[in-house]
């Protein structure tokens, strides 16, 4: 705690700690242990391959080292259909063929999946196929493996579903067949036809195949740019390199400068409004005075009614009147509060200028954003492979289908033992196909659960690494503060020090606040979900109730995070547990809720400032170099399929760069302020109980410590 009397070697409150919310601690602990027993789990019973590889029939992968259908794409078959129905993974389709008996055979099993060497390149019927050995013996590549008997009668192959009714040319995409369509000078082909027969002696237009791929257009589209983009990126990876180290120097030489221009930028900004405002209820008495006497400016607006056209408006004496009143108002407002908040104003500018020194003194803390980033990456990617695995954790469930009446029809099967089981004999034309991925034992009743503590462990364990952060950037700063002989007090490495307090005596602490967000986080994300799953819901009374708790929580969040940021600032001062800090830190700040407005607004306008002169000013260099309208380097310049990917590239790295650095500067700040708060209301500046804060600052409050030497 805070000294009794003065003592040369005491350091700062930030020393006197214990352990805290140790239950928070184990808690965490067994958390993380089950989490990774999931983990383990996951991996155990998942196959990540069920989402690269498409499987056949059979449940087996097409394209997979190691398997029987290495290296292959898959073909599938259509439901028999009296019209061309195409599908997502589409290449031929099933014409319904009418059956010795006349009518027409009922719905088929879902569509007939097998993996094949190569799509098909050409168009072709099993019909026209079967009289030409040639072609027949092409036709066989993509027929069933069951396809045997090559003189087995047309009807009977298409209605025993082993090959396809009609081969289209098809390109392979995602190890899957899609239509070759293109575009020859606006007219849509297909394999260089606009026409292709169905099967059943009738010609279509290829333009009943564009709905069954428009989906794969798509993808194929955006593969072909993303081979540019990647080509973009391998000829200007170093320049963009060049910028991002630029937007980086650019981020320190601007936070080494508040310490010098801070208080100067605030004030040309204030004056700046001033002038503004002025101007503008200038150019408003000049309009005021100029319509006088013009027919129909003289009516009022109420008189004038609502009008679409807002332009109507402008020709109204009392619209101008009213701008004139408004902005009056207005900087009245901000004079009188320049006059009252006049040294609030140089305190929040003396903050951040304390702020820049103690950055300067702890340039590391500048780099540890990137521990905590790369802490945050191991969350991201320890929760992504996690999901991956428990959502393809389901087992192959193949199933009894056929055309005719059967009692087995829709049970589960085993392919294995099929063709000896009782089914078969009761009904010949049954089939055992792969049906979809699923389970009956108790780890996949269970999967969305486990799924669901997936995402809950990746909340806390990101926030609580950011809390981490924060922490640690909080301890390093409140080490600058309380020494007093700025910087020989301080510690040898401050920020390696509060890191090594936080894990060893505030593990707790942190896994408390970053519980307490993770929940409210899942509960919005919950929200969300449920949102997702009602909009086509006709209950205005739910979609309306629902909306009220997504604001709700969004608000509580944000209170949230506002509220943990103080607690660890004071848990890092203080030792204190979560709840002890962050009621401490509550009301403290409210007893000063003016300074703390004041400092927010002019840290906000700062940082503002500071990201858009490095972001605008690199991402303007960037513009100019990679679109060769910089003379000097014109010919240094690579040539690029798209200029504005680079140029984005550098825009959004530099913001997040400048984010980095100045979310360091914030906690600076922050840490500094509420350090500030404390000495003002803990010590008076006689011997016993010194003023801990900086001599610029003691002059600002004309405090002055009594017989002790200055800071």
């Amino acid at each position: 705690g805070t000294p009794q009397k003065y003592d040369p070697t005491f350091k700062g409150p930030i020393y006197d700690r214990g352990c805290t919310d140790i239950v928070c601690c184990v808690l965490l602990v067994v958390a993380i242990v089950g989490y990774v027993v999931v983990g383990v789990v996951a991996w155990t019973h998942g196959d990540p391959r069920k989402v690269i590889h498409p499987t056949d029939s059979r449940g087996q992968f097409c394209g997979q080292q190691g398997t029987p259908n290495d290296p292959l794409v898959l073909l599938e078959f259509q439901c028999p259909t009296t019209q061309v129905r195409p599908g997502p993974f589409w290449t031929a389709a099933f014409p319904k063929f009418p059956t010795e008996s006349g009518p027409a055979a009922p719905p088929c099993p879902p569509p007939v999946q097998i993996c094949v060497s190569k799509c098909p390149d050409r168009y072709m019927t099993y019909l026209t196929a079967f009289g030409n050995a040639a072609s027949l013996q092409y036709y066989r590549n993509f027929c069933t493996p069951e396809f045997k008997n090559s003189q087995k009668a047309p009807l009977e192959v298409l209605r025993d579903k082993e090959c396809p009714a009609m081969l289209i040319p098809s390109t392979p995409l995602a190890r899957r067949c899609f239509p070759a369509i293109q575009a020859k000078k606006g007219v849509i082909m297909v394999g260089n036809e606009t026409t292709y027969d169905d099967g059943h002696g009738r010609r279509r237009n290829v333009t009943e195949l564009l709905e069954g791929a428009k989906k794969a257009n798509v993808v194929l589209e955006t593969r072909q740019l993303a081979m540019k983009i990647f080509e973009d990126y391998t000829v200007s990876w170093y320049w963009i390199i060049i910028g991002l180290v630029i937007a980086m120097v650019a981020s320190l030489i601007f936070i080494v400068l508040l310490r010098f221009l801070a208080g100067i930028m605030v004030w040309v900004m204030i004056v700046m409004v001033i002038l503004v405002l002025g101007y503008g209820i200038f150019h408003c008495y000049m309009e005021y005075a100029k319509l006088k006497g013009e027919a129909g400016s003289d009516v009022s607006l109420t008189d004038l009614g609502f009008q679409t056209d807002l332009r109507v408006y402008l020709h109204l004496r009392q619209t101008w009147l009213a701008f004139l009143i408004i902005l009056c108002v207005l900087e009245v407002v901000i004079i009188l509060l320049l006059i009252f908040l006049r040294k609030r104003i140089l305190i929040a500018i003396a903050l951040i200028k304390e702020a820049s020194r103690a950055v300067g003194h702890i340039m590391s803390s500048l780099l540890f954003p990137l521990c905590t980033f790369f802490l945050l990456c191991l969350c991201i990617a320890y929760w992504a492979s996690t999901a991956v695995f428990l959502s393809t954790s389901n087992e192959a469930v193949y199933k009894v289908f056929n055309e005719s009446a059967c009692p087995f029809s829709g049970q589960t099967c085993k392919p294995e033992t099929f063709n000896t089981s009782n089914v078969t004999k009761l009904c010949p034309d049954a089939q055992c196909l792969f049906a979809f991925y699923g389970g009956e034992t108790a780890y996949h009743k269970y999967l969305i659960v486990l799924q669901f503590f997936n995402v809950f462990m990746f909340f806390w364990l990101a926030n609580f690494v950011i809390a981490l952060g924060q922490v640690t950037l909080a301890g390093a700063f409140a080490s600058y503060y309380w020494a007093f002989k700025k910087p020989d007090d301080m510690p040898a490495f401050p920020l390696f020090s509060a890191f090594g307090r936080a894990l060893r005596y505030h593990t707790g602490s942190l896994a408390f606040g970053s519980l307490v967000l993770a929940i409210v986080q899942v509960i919005r994300v919950t929200l969300e979900y449920l949102d997702h799953r009602l909009k086509a819901a006709e209950n205005k009374f739910a979609k309306f109730l629902l909306s009220c708790l997504k604001c709700c929580f969004w608000c509580l969040e944000k209170f949230i995070k506002f509220l943990n940021r103080n607690a660890y600032i004071m848990i890092a001062i203080y030792g204190t547990n979560f709840c002890t800090s962050a009621r401490n830190a509550f009301f403290l700040l409210m007893r000063n809720i003016i300074r703390v407005a004041v400092l927010d607004k002019v840290t906000d306008f700062l940082f503002f400032l500071g990201k858009l002169l490095i972001v605008g000013s690199v991402g303007i260099l960037a513009f100019f170099f990679f679109t060769h309208r910089i003379k000097l380097v014109q010919d240094t310049a690579p040539p690029l399929n798209y200029y504005w990917v680079p140029i984005l590239t550098v825009i959004v790295g530099s913001y997040l760069i400048a984010h980095g650095f100045f979310s360091v500067y914030g906690m600076c700040v922050d840490t500094l302020f509420l350090c500030f708060l404390e000495d003002l209301e803990r010590n008076d500046g006689s011997a016993e109980k010194p003023y801990f804060m900086s001599q610029n600052l003691r002059k600002l409050l004309k405090k002055t410590n009594k017989g002790q030497p200055d800071a």
